[in-house]
C-alpha cells in the first residue's frame, strides 16, 4: 500500500506544502517528507485524521478495497489448488509469496492448510491453523482451521487437544446450500441443489470409509468389505461424473477392496 504516494497525490491536488499538511495535523513537516518519500508510514491513529482532512475514504487513502484484496486472494488460492496432490510445495511457495503482499490474509492461510501434510508436519499445520483462526472473521474459514487443528493433534497423538478443537466447531444438520436450495427457484435452485448434492456424496463416501475402518479395527473384514463395495454402488447408481475426484475415491474403495481380499 503506497500510502505516501498517494498524501502526495492529494496534497498537490489541494495546493498546499508539506509544512501546511503538517501544520494542520500537528507533526512534524520532516515526517510528511518521510511518508511522501517512502522512508516511513504514518501512524495509524493518524489515518482517520488524514483521510478527513482530504475528503476521502479511508479505502482512497490507503488505495486498496477490501473487496479487491479478497478477490486477488481467491485468485492466488485457486491457483495452488492444482498443486496440492502432486506439488504442494510449488503451491505452498505460491501462497507464501500471496502472504508477503497480503500478511496474515485469511483466505491464503487458509488454503496453505491444504498444501501441509498434518501427518509429517503437525507442528507446522498447527501453526498455520492458530495464525489463520486469529486471522479470520469468517467462520466457514475459522470452522475448516480447526478440522485440520484436529488432524494435526492427532498426528501428534494428543487426543484431548484434538477433542478440544473438534467441540469448538458447530453441530448443524443444515448448511447453507441447503437451504437456499430449499428456498430459492430456478437456476440458484438448481446450482444449490448440485453443490449441496456433491457436498453429501463427498460426505457419505468419507463416513463409509470411516466405518470401515472401525470395522476392521475389531477384525471384521467382511463387514469393511461390504462398506467399500456399498460405496461403489452408490457412485454407480448416481453416476458419479469421472472426474479426478471422483476417480480418487473409486481408485481408493476398489484398492481397499483387493488389499482386504486376503483377509476376507
Amino acid at each position: 500500500m503506497k500510502i505516501g504516494q498517494k498524501i502526495k497525490e492529494l496534497r498537490r491536488a489541494r495546493g498546499i506544502t508539506q509544512e501546511q499538511l503538517a501544520e494542520s495535523i500537528g507533526i512534524s513537516f520532516q515526517a510528511v517528507s518521510k511518508w511522501e518519500n517512502g522512508i516511513s508510514l504514518p501512524d495509524i491513529t493518524l489515518a482517520p485524521m488524514l483521510a478527513s482532512y482530504f475528503g476521502v475514504s479511508m479505502d482512497e487513502l490507503f488505495d486498496f478495497s477490501l473487496a479487491q484484496i479478497e478477490a486477488e486472494a481467491r485468485a492466488i488460492a485457486q491457483e495452488t489448488v492444482q498443486y496440492r496432490e502432486h506439488d504442494p510445495e510449488k503451491g505452498r511457495a505460491i501462497i507464501e509469496q500471496g502472504l508477503q503482499k497480503y500478511p496474515e490474509n485469511d483466505i491464503l492461510l487458509q488454503n496453505l492448510l491444504y498444501l501441509i501434510n498434518y501427518s509429517e508436519a503437525p507442528d507446522d499445520t498447527i501453526r498455520t491453523a492458530m495464525r489463520t483462526i486469529d486471522a479470520t472473521h469468517d467462520d466457514t474459514i475459522r470452522c475448516d482451521a480447526l478440522r485440520f487443528l484436529a488432524y494435526a493433534y492427532k498426528a501428534k497423538g494428543d487426543m484431548p487437544a484434538a477433542r478440544a478443537a473438534l467441540e469448538q466447531i458447530p453441530g448443524l444438520y443444515f448448511t447453507r446450500l441447503t437451504e437456499m436450495a430449499y428456498v430459492l427457484e430456478g437456476e440458484e435452485k438448481w446450482q444449490a441443489a448440485c453443490l449441496a448434492e456433491g457436498n453429501a456424496l463427498d460426505m457419505l463416501l468419507e463416513m463409509k470409509s470411516r466405518i470401515a475402518e472401525c470395522h476392521l479395527d475389531k477384525g471384521e473384514t467382511e463387514k469393511a468389505r461390504e462398506e467399500y463395495r456399498q460405496a461403489l454402488d452408490v457412485m454407480d447408481a448416481i453416476h458419479a461424473a469421472d472426474s479426478r475426484h471422483w476417480s480418487a475415491y473409486r481408485t481408493f474403495f476398489q484398492r481397499r477392496l483387493e488389499e482386504t481380499a486376503a483377509n476376507a
